[in-house]
């Protein structure tokens, strides 16, 4: 299925560079399904104009076998994974990582990105993060950015901001560049964690490949928020080839 979504503005979010050859048409390709409660449908078709307005044909695909096409998967510049918990088949989970080595960039937000595809480690190694809890309902929390990456082009201009959504306790890979965090708020169900200091926002490599992670976004309203939308918006065109 190809998009052809009107294309939107972004809030405050001119998209950063990249590393994209600007003599040939970019592709995108969006994946989404999994669990309802995170609005995979409402929440890409929102991203879907962004990408066309950035440029890019975008392939929106709901099914995890679009990673099974090698030659498809080749072509394509940039992944949106918005698939929240369900399974990937190792074949599936080969041809997305494949890819990424290869130079295909993947971006996502929340559990679409790090609560996807709980039993398969390759697919965490990719990502660089899993979610592991977060407190009841949502919580007030304040998101700041870190000081070394405050020139990164994904948060470059952006200041500290409070959004109310569910906060993610998310265990990492050490390789992370991390460019914005919050500190955890006091949680009854899982006493000793107020205060400490949990990735929000992301980059890593895996191979040629660049990936970009932001832990909010549950709901359709968190995209409202300007500094969350221009770090999707700038993440997406970071990661892409």
């Amino acid at each position: 299925m190809t998009s052809s979504s009107t294309p939107s503005s972004s809030a405050g979010s001119a998209p950063a560079s990249g590393h994209l050859d600007p003599s040939r048409p970019r592709r995108a390709l969006v994946v989404r399904g999994g669990w309802d409660g995170h609005v995979p449908v409402e929440s890409t078709d929102r991203i879907v104009p962004q990408l066309e307005q950035d440029g890019y044909t975008v392939t929106v695909s709901d099914t995890l076998d679009a990673y099974l096409d090698k030659e498809a998967m080749a072509a394509t510049d940039l992944v949106v994974n918005c698939w929240t918990m369900g399974e990937i088949t190792d074949d599936q989970a080969k041809g997305l990582a494949g890819a990424v080595a290869a130079g295909t960039g993947l971006a996502g937000w929340h559990g679409g990105i790090v609560d996807a595809f709980r039993a398969t480690p390759l697919y965490h190694f990719v990502t660089g993060g899993q979610f592991v809890h977060h407190p009841r309902g949502f919580v007030e929390h304040e998101v700041t950015f870190v000081p070394e990456a405050v020139d990164h082009p994904i948060v470059a201009g952006l200041e500290p901001f409070t959004i109310t959504t569910e906060q993610y306790y998310v265990h990492t890979d050490p390789s992370n560049e991390v460019l914005a965090v919050t500190d955890y708020v006091d949680d009854p169900d899982v006493p000793g964690l107020v205060g400490r200091r949990m990735p929000v926002t992301w980059t890593r490599t895996w191979g040629a490949g660049n990936v970009f992670v932001t832990t909010l976004g549950h709901k359709m309203d968190d995209f409202d928020v300007p500094e969350l939308d221009a770090m999707i918006r700038r993440g997406m065109a970071w990661a892409s080839r």
